[in-house]
């Protein structure tokens, strides 16, 4: 069989893609990229704790 169906398929998203219009949450996506989340992300960082992790690792990387 041929690949008819999916690339019909991806032909109709691609369509649906380009030619709609989407209300974009900047401020969303600025959080996303920056890696940061609308909640407290410095408590998240708190409570993870590599068990491997080596306390003398910054000195050596400077």
């Amino acid at each position: 069989m041929g690949r008819g169906r999916a690339k019909a398929k991806q032909t109709k998203v691609a369509r649906e893609l380009k030619y709609s219009t989407h209300d974009t949450d900047f401020e969303a996506l600025q959080r996303e990229l920056s890696g940061k989340s609308a909640q407290n992300s410095h408590d998240e960082d708190d409570k993870y704790d590599d068990p491997y992790a080596d306390e003398y690792d910054d000195d050596y990387r400077r």
